[in-house]
């Protein structure tokens, strides 16, 4: 939490040193603070303030009961923090951050065509990034108890400032919230209330545009526009950055705008980056407003606030609604320009101003078949039948994304071959361990056994051997899954037509000399590579990467791939005919304490490798009968 809102301040150099000062450079470039101080009384509520404002009160209460655990230069916190928070992070999940790197280093031609993909995925292997998240929604039309059911399933890493951590926050006046939330967050973000209840996915829509700025030929701070030369404004970032010991350094940088916004001079060209929400602080009240919603109207008069600039949602209410909605603040750009590359900054053609509006937005409001998915596909392909939003509707300049996972598969095919969902088959799709036939890994492999016919290799052959044999199944027994998943498991996120042949082959023989190296053998049980590492807990796992199920690791020097990211917090949510709500949950570690010595440190891990749930208690009196202990803020306890 404390990282989280000195990066939200751009102060993180200020305490761990110069390799945070990107961070911190961002947050002045991005003007975050100015367009907090300006709207905070102007565009937050009263209600929405004084929510922040005693979130702030209680951290600093909790710093001045525990003064050494705190960070230098983090109190006092205020209520400005939060909503900064959430202004700053917001738009890292649609890649602000990759864009201004960009910036810096490519040619508008690279833009488009950027050589060294290769290279990254490659690197994939120490590091592999996920967009993953799953939702699904039964009605009771499709439930075998005429229940409603709700998966929230948010795939996200297992550590870090966006790791998912379990809260219920019950204000006795109205505010009864079960869910996952972030550091810092004052609010549940993915949850449910009695009424109603929402999950998250990351969608994909293009939210960032890029301009090249035609420069003055004598003044550098010149850049026309419209066929006149308008002039940068100039401000200066002060970046203050720990050197050694007791001594630090404030560093004054240039940052400049035009009327695009944001501007960097880069190694090839000047550059302006111009993205979606800029303007906008007021995530944490949009997300407030779900949170307290008490049906589908109350709910949907939140979102189309669309101070939330992306995350598809899956949602489903006690009155047996359920709806998907591709949220996103989806610009209404020119379309006499490809807005794929680099735009012309020179003319106001390429300078949106509005959005779509919310209720023109890709969306599936209870379909007669009876349920909605989402798993990072496209909207235009949500549920069986002829409910789908229909895809040419939609400008390409939107960005909206056409591809399907293996995820969104499997739950098509599952759920759309079963008319009578029970309580246990809705938990059981839930922990699927399959690959579909229509999937990317069953490309790569029918291209894989196809390349073979010219290998003359002896382990690469009996590699191919293990590839036609197995079920597509990622159990953790299973002996086959070890060689697909480490030779393919890092283009499941990869259009296929972009991984030539070579990048198989390689990968391919990778995975083969791996197991070798460290088993002596391909045929691995799958619980015995792919493990859930915390403190002293090491056990396996079954699922992988674009499984429903979801596990990303990184391969270890001593042969086994260390779980970093994939399903984390887990929620099962289900109304019953008499309107009652329960739930089960599970975290893939228990807590996200630091402190290994806590018993909760990985107390849920083991039911996590066993795809077990645990029991949400939400009446006082289920709470209190399992209670550890009650304190109240400075009781210092």
């Amino acid at each position: 939490m404390q990282d989280a809102l000195l990066a939200a301040r751009g102060t993180l150099a200020s305490v761990y040193g110069k390799d945070k000062a990107a961070n911190d450079y961002m947050v002045s470039l991005l003007e975050i603070w100015p367009k907090v101080e300006a709207g905070y009384e102007k565009n937050l509520s009263l209600e929405t303030r004084i929510l922040c404002e005693a979130y702030a009160a209680g951290v600093n209460q909790f710093i001045e009961d525990h003064p050494s655990q705190a960070l230098p230069g983090i109190y006092p916190v205020k209520g400005q923090d939060l909503v900064a928070g959430f202004v700053h992070k917001t738009p890292l999940f649609f890649g602000i951050h990759k864009a201004l790197k960009k910036m810096y280093t490519l040619s508008p031609d690279e833009f488009i065509h950027k050589d060294g993909w290769w290279e990254d995925h490659k690197n994939m292997r120490e590091q592999v990034m996920t967009k993953g998240s799953n939702v699904f929604a039964v009605s009771p039309t499709r439930s075998e108890e005429n229940s409603i059911h709700l998966a929230i399933n948010s795939h996200q890493p297992w550590d870090g400032p966006f790791a998912w951590y379990e809260a219920h926050v019950n204000s006795g006046e109205g505010w009864n919230m079960y869910g996952g939330l972030f550091p810092g967050s004052p609010v549940i973000l993915v949850g449910h209330n009695d009424s109603l209840g929402w999950g998250h996915t990351v969608n994909n829509p293009d939210l960032i545009d890029v301009y090249e700025l035609e420069l003055h030929p004598e003044d550098p701070y010149l850049y026309k526009f419209d066929g006149e030369w308008k002039k940068l404004r100039q401000e200066t970032a002060s970046i203050k950055v720990k050197l050694f010991g007791p001594f630090s350094w404030t560093f004054k940088r240039e940052t400049l705008y035009s009327v695009h916004g944001p501007v960097i001079k880069g190694d090839h060209a000047t550059y302006a980056v111009r993205y979606a929400n800029f303007d906008d602080i007021r995530i944490i009240e949009q997300w407030y407003r779900m949170n307290k919603a008490n049906n589908l109207q109350e709910w949907t008069s939140a979102m189309e606030m669309t101070a939330i600039p992306m995350f598809g949602t899956g949602y489903a209410d006690k009155d047996g609604n359920i709806l998907y909605l591709y949220n996103a603040k989806l610009p209404m750009r020119n379309e006499n320009y490809s807005w794929q590359g680099v735009l012309p900054g020179n003319t106001s053609e390429t300078l949106w101003q509005g959005y779509l509006p919310f209720e023109e937005l890709p969306q599936v409001l209870n379909p007669p078949s009876g349920f909605i998915q989402n798993c990072n596909n496209t909207p235009f392909n949500t549920t069986t039948g002829n409910a789908n939003p229909n895809a040419e509707d939609y400008s390409s300049s939107f960005g909206i994304e056409s591809r399907m996972s293996n995820r969104a598969y499997r739950s098509l095919e599952l759920f759309g071959n079963d008319y009578s969902i029970s309580t246990l088959d809705f938990e059981n799709y839930k922990f699927d361990t399959y690959y579909s036939e229509s999937s990317y890994m069953m490309l790569f492999i029918q291209r894989i056994i196809e390349l073979s016919k010219n290998f003359t290799d002896e382990m690469l052959l009996e590699g191919i051997e293990i590839i036609k044999s197995w079920n597509r199944n990622t159990d953790a027994e299973n002996l086959h899954t070890s060689l697909p998943v480490l030779s393919f498991g890092w283009f499941m996120e990869t259009d296929p037509d972009i991984v030539n042949d070579e990048n198989l082959i390689e990968s391919f023989t990778f995975a083969v000399n791996y197991l070798y190296e460290h088993y002596g053998r391909l045929d691995v049980a799958w619980g015995r590579i792919n493990r859930l590492i915390r403190g002293s807990f090491n056990e396996g796992l079954s699922g992988g990467p674009d499984i429903s199920h979801a596990v990303y690791g990184k391969p270890t020097e001593n042969g086994i791939l260390k779980g970093f990211a994939g399903d984390a917090f887990l929620l099962l949510v289900e109304w019953t005919q008499d309107g009652n709500v329960h739930s089960k949950s599970i975290h893939q570690y228990g807590s996200n304490t630091q402190d290994e010595s806590s018993i909760h440190y990985a107390d849920q891990a083991a039911l996590f490798t066993k795809r077990r749930l645990k029991p949400v208690w939400r009446s006082l009196s289920s709470i209190r009968s399992n209670l550890e202990k009650v304190y109240s803020p400075g009781d210092n306890p």
